[in-house]
């Protein structure tokens, strides 16, 4: 597949199944950390979470995230949000480490996103199903601290994977021309 191709046709798939075998999961990882890195940083982190893991993940979230809900409909807030970790049987938490010095910091994080896109592409390409998932859920730190990760690193995407969409993807205009400014000496296109 040309590689336009696989940018045009990627698709977010928000529900997919079918269990990825971890050979494919470490390949499409290893093809993330081929993003761009300025000093070579290699910031990310990818924590793979698949079969009952993503329920109490889920748990762990919700049952945090309740202590804003009411006491009469805490209960059903708890499965919801636990359920939506089960849209995928291998969700793959990426993250990245943050530095002191803030231009690195944001480097990183820029560094990690593209990480995730280069794991997005691949996956189209594989024919897999995936979703870059965030929300509330990437900043909490019982979350982070269930992931084994330090307070102070920045989940960038909770990448929902599966063999096989249980959706539609369906593509949406785009608009170039009113997201390009040219400051040129040449003449521009119309």
């Amino acid at each position: 597949m040309d590689i336009l191709d696989v940018i045009r046709a990627r698709r977010t798939i928000g529900k997919s199944s079918g269990e990825i075998p971890h050979d494919v999961v470490l390949e499409l990882i290893e093809a993330a950390t081929w993003a761009p890195n300025h000093k070579l940083t290699q910031p990310w982190r990818f924590t793979v979470i698949d079969g009952p893991a993503r329920e109490r993940l889920g748990r762990v979230w919700a049952t945090r995230a309740a202590d804003a809900i009411e006491p009469a409909a805490r209960a059903a807030f708890i499965e919801g949000e636990s359920a939506k970790l089960l849209r995928a049987p291998t969700l793959i938490v990426v993250s990245s480490r943050t530095d002191a010095n803030p231009v690195t910091a944001e480097e990183d994080f820029a560094a990690t996103a593209a990480a995730v896109q280069n794991l997005l592409l691949v996956a189209h390409a594989k024919g897999l199903g995936a979703a870059w998932k965030t929300g509330k859920m990437v900043y909490d730190a019982g979350v982070k601290a269930f992931l084994n990760l330090d307070p102070a690193d920045r989940i960038v995407a909770v990448v929902y994977l599966g063999a096989a969409a249980l959706e539609e993807a369906v593509p949406r205009e785009r608009d170039t021309r009113n997201c390009v400014h040219w400051i040129s000496e040449r003449v521009v296109p119309a």
